[in-house]
């Protein structure tokens, strides 16, 4: 007799009494079906089975008692219940195994006859409770493999190749396995052993054992490593990580700093995707084999080839590996400059643009013909230098942009929810000063529409939509100030539910004639939420009426646009400096003012004979468009409601900001005028319409307006005098 043939014989009496045993067993459990040590009685029985088949290649026994086992192992949990149904099952699995050995063992080679895999079929069936159709569909001749990976989706796979000497060198598998469980559980174990000599050839000494093994746990793969450390020179080992640990190095890739390259090897050791042995086998390789055109072969494929780490890792870890290359070599050519120094630099040149406007007063003033030439090259210089140094200043939004999609991924897995983050426009240059008080603002925003906009993937796929929802960073530059949207493919506004809830909490009366503009403007009013529920992240109305106040504070606007079903887009709109600007000088009542030149569309001529002007309403009929006005001397002088008469021809200045647009009436044009922007003192803080102020040529101050302010003021002004008419 051979030797194989003795470790088939042994193998046949070992299943007989398992299988004796495993009957006893199940019989018991008919009358106490809660007995756990025989439940597990049952459970190895069925394992040990499929580990011994396994290593004498009989594929179609470890299917099928994996089947077997994995029912049992629910049972073990607390999964399933004992029933007569389930032990009837089972003592069928029983007596069917005892076939299957018998055809294993007469003719291993020959394809399994239809009527044994017909009552397999019907056996499985019987216990997973999956039709003969679906288990013929998802698992062609029960093959192992496709169970196998089904399993180790989320586990760790282990491959073992011990080598020939492996025994003479004192190694012993099991051991290792052993202590591999104090690190995890061990959810399947397959043998094989491919490279069996038969009959007189096979050397009982030698090894020629291979395991895959199917490992769950927490520890990293150097942690699972070290546990074959010992044997690395007598075995050939391949640590496969689970999926998770697949997004997990993903995301560990993306944190990773961009201050220096890295080879790919060191890269993948930091974030623990490899060990310092998988890149030095991988080197060795490298060094040893070559591509056609002589040239070593790159080593993330060698990488890929030995299995030791999934493709998705090595793309992602290439990549990153690019961003860094880009990074560095463009920040060589910068140096980095102290940012008070640069506020410093960009004070300096404000001085120098009020310098400069005083010296074009002198010239003017004192008529020095001669000296005019020098001072149209001196503006010009000034105002060059004046650009240069803003630009100093202004840095991409994209950067924090990007910080936003850690917040989109960790509200998403809070909100249960799937959301995606696109960013357009991250180039769009800023001022550094407005893009750091403009980041808590949008957080608070972007917090908003991930919670109230973006419904539920349930929901999303109760009204046809993808369960995947979608939120859209956008930046662009529009007539001297940027443009920020924040789009969402939400659930949109109830513009009904939001004036209800803006009538119960008397921000509005219910006469009150509302557009659906003004409807979604509401909502930045303080204390207005329309959520039933209040939530960790958003949902009590607070911060929304702070967001608005943030953004006019940096002279900017925000407003909303939504549609029902479909979703939302919040618009700001920010200067792009807060330092200088282009303004355009008018004056009333013998006073000074500056409007941002980017609001102002044009400047005509006040005249009530020519015009349909109402001076009770507010408005003027200009050129067929009703067109709200404000008299600047009016509001600021005498209180609004007083009618000044001047003797002087009155000019209107007509601006726009988003969508609205509104006249000034002023006494005086002055054109433009190179406005360096001064904080005006907390005294002045509560100080309606005016924003800053600015020093003149001739040392007099000039006030800058609250445009946005002021447009709110004359529209509220005009609707009140219409409530009062209509009344």
């Amino acid at each position: 007799m051979s030797d194989m043939d003795a470790a088939l014989e042994t193998f046949a009496q070992e299943a007989e009494e398992l299988l004796l045993d495993m009957e006893n067993s199940l019989l018991i459990l008919e009358d106490t079906p809660d007995d756990s040590e025989t439940i597990n009685s049952v459970f190895r029985a069925m394992h040990t089975i499929k580990g011994s088949s396994g290593l004498f290649g009989f594929n179609i026994i470890v299917a099928f008692t994996h089947e077997a086992e994995t029912v049992l192992d629910q049972v073990r949990n607390g999964e399933r219940h004992i029933n007569n149904e389930l032990i009837s099952a089972l003592l069928d699995c029983k007596d069917h195994t005892i076939k299957l050995l018998e055809h294993c063992f007469n003719d291993n080679s020959a394809e399994l006859p239809a009527e044994l895999q017909a009552i397999s079929l019907k056996l499985i069936s019987q216990l997973t409770g999956k039709t003969e159709q679906q288990l013929t569909a998802n698992h062609d001749d029960l093959h192992i493999e496709k169970e196998s990976s089904e399993i180790s989706a989320d586990n760790w796979l282990i491959s073992l190749e011990f080598k020939t000497d492996a025994f003479r060198n004192g190694m012993d598998p099991l051991s290792f396995i052993r202590y591999l469980k104090t690190l995890g559980d061990i959810e399947q174990i397959i043998s094989t052993a491919t490279d069996l000599p038969s009959g007189e050839a096979m050397d009982p000494e030698s090894c020629y054992l291979q395991f895959k093994i199917v490992f769950k746990s927490d520890a990293s793969k150097q942690m699972i490593e070290d546990v074959f450390e010992f044997a690395a020179d007598d075995c050939d080992i391949k640590i496969l990580p689970p999926n998770s640990k697949v997004e997990h190095y993903t995301e560990l890739l993306e944190d990773l700093p961009e201050d220096n390259v890295e080879r790919l090897g060191d890269i993948l050791i930091k974030i623990g995707a490899l060990t310092v042995n998988d890149v030095k086998k991988a080197i060795k390789n490298q060094t040893e084999h070559k591509n056609d055109d002589d040239k070593p072969k790159p080593l993330g494929e060698i990488l890929i080839e030995q299995k030791v780490v999934s493709p998705e890792i090595v793309d992602e870890a290439l990549k990153k590996q690019q961003q860094t290359k880009q990074k560095v070599a463009s920040e060589s050519t910068y140096i980095r400059v102290d940012s008070n120094k640069l506020g410093q630099l960009i004070n300096l040149v404000g001085e120098l643009v009020i310098s400069g406007a005083a010296m074009n007063l002198m010239v003017e003033r004192h008529g020095l013909s001669d000296v005019e030439e020098v001072a149209v090259s001196m503006n010009t210089l000034v105002s060059d230098i004046r650009d240069t140094a803003l630009e100093l200043r202004m840095v991409p939004i994209g950067e924090t942009f990007s910080r936003f999609k850690r917040v989109v991924r960790d509200v998403s897995k809070e909100l249960n929810k799937n959301i995606a983050l696109s960013i357009t426009g991250g180039e769009t240059e800023l001022d550094k000063t407005v893009v750091e008080k403009i980041n808590d603002p949008l957080t608070h925003l972007i917090r908003n529409s991930l919670d109230h906009g973006i419904e539920s993937p349930e929901e999303r796929l109760a009204v046809g939509k993808e369960a995947q929802g979608n939120i859209q960073l956008n930046a662009y530059h529009d007539s001297g100030h940027i443009v920020i949207q924040i789009v969402d493919d939400g659930g949109g506004l109830n513009s009904e539910k939001i004036l209800a809830k803006a009538i119960a909490n008397g921000l509005v009366s219910e006469e009150d004639t509302l557009s659906q503009q003004e409807i979604f403007n509401l909502i930045f009013e303080a204390g207005l939420s329309t959520k039933q529920q209040a939530s960790s992240l958003s949902g009590r109305g607070v911060g929304m009426d702070v967001v608005k106040r943030n953004i006019e504070a940096l002279r900017g606007s925000v407003s909303i646009s939504s549609q029902e079903g479909l979703g939302t887009t919040i618009t700001i709109q920010l200067p792009l400096t807060l330092a200088i600007i282009d303004g355009f000088m008018v004056e009333t009542e013998q006073e000074r003012y500056i409007i941002p030149l980017s609001m102002v569309d044009e400047c005509v001529e006040m005249n009530s004979k020519e015009w349909e002007i109402d001076s009770q309403q507010h408005y003027v009929n200009l050129r067929g468009e009703v067109l709200p006005y404000l008299h600047l001397g009016e509001y600021f002088h005498n209180g609004r409601g007083q009618a000044v008469k001047s003797t002087n021809r009155e000019s209107l200045v007509v601006v726009s900001f988003g969508q609205s647009k509104v006249g000034f009436v002023v006494d005086n044009l002055h054109g433009e005028h190179q406005t360096v922007i001064k904080p005006l003192g907390k005294v002045f803080e509560s100080l309606k319409g005016i924003t800053g102020a600015t020093v003149l040529g001739d040392g007099n101050v000039a006030l800058i307006l609250d445009v946005q302010g002021l447009m709110q003021v004359a529209i509220k002004d005009r609707d009140s005098h219409s409530t009062l008419l209509t009344a």
